[in-house]
């Protein structure tokens, strides 16, 4: 399953934060659906808690089982926060996801970036947006829902030696999203990711805000938002 964390403060035991939930509806909602999710799944560690989160972000607690962590990432994640380093997404729907509460890490869309490369080499556009910002993925953390290919071109960067704080990577899909899971959990480097084909912005996102959540707490910010 790759490592995982057990150190104290990682687990909320009976009480609940959700920087999302702004009234005492949402925040009864959101606090019920956990509760359930610990029953279902666990709730020994932070990565049990990704779980939690990643499994109520698609209705199916089996989604919790195809969860994979590798090099300690929630550590790896709260660092990379704490030094405000950027939050770099495949697409749009993830960065608009990512809560913009709980840390002061700038969200940005590779989609944004490189139409040019894209045009000039015949590759997709997410593609193109990474090979844009290389320069900014050194100590980043990098969020990938969707595109199997973006996360191949961020894994063959980290092959050549550019080091990402933590890469979230949970394409969805039939065409190399599998695959590219597979290439990503293949590196050594701190990482989130699913077995399969299953996958999405509801995973990279539940995954990411959940270790925003755990930094939030830490600081000793817990309740409905803060």
């Amino acid at each position: 399953m790759g490592e995982e964390s057990s150190r104290p403060g990682d687990t909320t035991g009976n009480t609940y934060t959700d920087l999302a939930a702004v009234t005492p509806e949402a925040y009864a909602i959101a606090s019920t659906s956990r509760n359930l999710a610990r029953e279902q799944v666990g709730n020994a560690t932070a990565e049990d808690r990704i779980r939690q989160r990643c499994s109520i972000a698609v209705g199916d607690f089996s989604m919790a089982d195809l969860m994979r962590f590798a090099g300690s990432p929630v550590d790896a994640g709260l660092a990379a926060l704490e030094r405000q380093a950027p939050i770099i997404t495949d697409i749009r729907m993830v960065q608009t996801g990512i809560l913009k509460r709980g840390h002061a890490s700038e969200v940005v869309c590779a989609l944004d970036y490189g139409e040019d490369i894209a045009l000039a080499r015949g590759i997709t556009r997410t593609s193109a947006g990474f090979f844009a910002l290389r320069d900014q993925i050194e100590g980043a953390i990098v969020v990938i829902g969707n595109a199997p290919s973006a996360l191949l071109v961020v894994c063959d960067m980290i092959r050549e030696g550019v080091r990402p704080a933590l890469v979230v990577g949970t394409p969805v899909g039939f065409v190399n999203a599998a695959e590219s899971k597979d290439a990503l959990r293949a590196i050594d480097i701190p990482s989130v990711s699913n077995v399969g084909t299953r996958g999405g912005t509801p995973i990279a996102v539940a995954a990411i805000n959940e270790i925003i959540t755990i930094r939030a707490e830490r600081a000793g910010h817990a309740g409905p938002g803060y």
